[in-house]
């Protein structure tokens, strides 16, 4: 007997050696495929690699989670209406630690509404449970609506209108609050105007700028708001000290000038993006180039990442790029382009990083684009800013170049929420998380088509822009 048993062992671990090395070939077989496969000409094969390396990795992954929905009786569908579920679960539901193989789709019930735990593997079961459980607690679910429907709409809930500027008669293209700053407020106007607001009761205005002689496309203030840089389509940028409210220096150029940013680390370099395909690092001491970069189409919105090493790009065919940067030297190099646009070529209005979110547990990126397209992606800074599309909304195209804006992280909820200006005349505020009624809020206050929105730094005010000059500035009902 002992002999028999020996035999058996020796001939189970054969063949779980045979499966292993089945597993390991079929493994290098698809590592070699995603390698090998031919590279277009004119692109970098650096780039190529790593792209190639991470969709591998990535769908060994997806690979490992489907066997570990099969392993508990489930199939592809339930897995897919798990990665697709709505967010709107979750202001009810406090769920587990993060999912681990054995325990995906697990979520943990508050103990006031059940007494016990249930696993919940798909959109269908979690409907089945709650039609169980409607009739035994329904007042306690009638509850959990109200308290959820009550919880967003307390934050995102205005008192009304803070304080207007109505002084200039064209529309304001750009507004913006200062760095750090929950008071000052700056926005530019189509005549080529800037002005500069304190919103503070009394409001006044502080400064009235002028200098440009055409339509303002974009300004950023320094790290210390003494200074502001300006764009616009007279192709010159132009820099502003506040103080004394004069035109300290003027850059021409051959083209119009449509984004500018202030490098966040070393505030003596300045990035402009124009219609001639480039974008250029200029030094803020002297005003002279220090590097240019040629993308594909015009640049027309940028923002920096916190540690100024990415440079997110947008331009007027709907990419988004991803451009490395050195901090020291100013150096541009091209690493990594993402579509945003829904069907045709549209250029991007918005594009805005924030370093953390809590729906991608990471840094993010906000992309707007004038046909409406409103996409949310994940950030790999590990990885020269790779980019991974989270969720999108797709609103109804626009005529003018709206642009967005995210939502402090005030919510009490888990989603994302977008505040984004209309040719409605009114600001709307959407969760990206929902799969319908994203809509969770609305301003009407402007007689014409909204075009810029912008949060100060105490996240008390939100700065809303017409087209035809109105500046409102709202003030948000105290959240305790």
């Amino acid at each position: 007997m002992a002999e028999q048993r020996t035999e058996d062992d020796s001939s189970t671990k054969e063949v779980g050696e045979v499966e292993k090395e089945k597993q390991k070939k079929n493994m290098d077989r698809e590592l070699l495929s995603c390698l090998l496969q031919p590279t277009s000409i004119g692109v970098d094969p650096d780039y190529i690699g790593m792209r190639r390396l991470l969709l591998h990795r990535k769908a060994e992954a997806a690979v490992l989670r489907r066997k570990d929905w099969k392993c508990n009786g489930k199939g592809y569908v339930a897995f897919r209406n798990y990665i697709r579920r709505p967010r709107n679960w979750e202001g009810s539901r406090i769920p587990s630690l993060q999912s681990t193989p054995g325990s995906s789709g697990r979520w943990i019930l508050p103990p006031s509404s059940i007494s016990a735990l249930h696993e919940v593997d798909s959109w269908s079961s979690i409907k089945d449970l709650q039609s169980q459980r409607r009739s035994s607690f329904s007042s306690n679910a009638s509850d959990n609506s109200q308290l959820h429907t009550r919880r967003t709409e307390f934050a995102y809930s205005f008192v009304g209108m803070h304080c207007i500027f109505d002084q200039c008669k064209v529309a304001v293209t750009v507004l913006k609050f200062g760095h750090m700053s929950s008071d000052l407020l700056a926005y530019g106007a189509a005549d080529g105007s800037l002005t500069v607001c304190n919103v503070s009761e009394p409001s006044s205005t502080v400064k009235h700028l002028l200098g440009h002689s055409k339509d303002f496309t974009d300004f950023d203030f320094s790290s210390n708001n003494q200074y502001i840089a300006s764009s616009s389509m007279d192709k010159t940028v132009r820099v502003w000290e506040i103080s004394r409210g004069i035109c300290i220096r003027v850059i021409y150029g051959v083209s119009s000038q449509l984004c500018i940013r202030f490098h966040p680390v070393n505030n003596n370099f300045l990035s402009v993006g124009n219609a001639n395909k480039e974008i250029t690092v200029f030094n803020f001491s002297t005003g002279r180039i220090v590097t240019k970069l040629v993308l594909d189409s015009e640049v027309t919105s940028m923002d920096h990442d916190h540690t100024g090493q990415i440079l997110f790009c947008g331009d007027g065919n709907g990419y988004v790029y991803s451009v490395s940067m050195n901090s020291h030297t100013g150096a541009l190099s091209r690493a990594h382009r993402q579509w945003c646009s829904s069907r045709r070529k549209s250029p991007v209005c918005t594009v805005q990083y924030r370093s953390f979110s809590l729906l991608a547990r990471g840094p993010v990126l906000l992309t707007c684009t004038q046909d409406g397209n409103l996409s949310f992606f994940s950030i790999a800074l590990e990885v020269q800013g790779y980019l991974t599309l989270r969720c999108s909304l797709k609103l109804s195209p626009r005529m003018h170049s709206i642009r967005a804006s995210f939502c402090p992280l005030l919510s009490l909820e888990k989603g994302e929420y977008i505040v984004a200006g209309s040719e409605d005349s009114n600001v709307y505020f959407y969760d990206l998380t929902r799969p319908k009624h994203t809509c969770v809020n609305k301003l009407q206050g402007h007689q014409f088509p909204v075009i810029g929105v912008a949060w100060n730094h105490g996240e008390n005010l939100l700065a809303s822009s017409d087209l035809y000059g109105t500046v409102i500035v709202w003030k948000r009902s105290k959240i305790s």
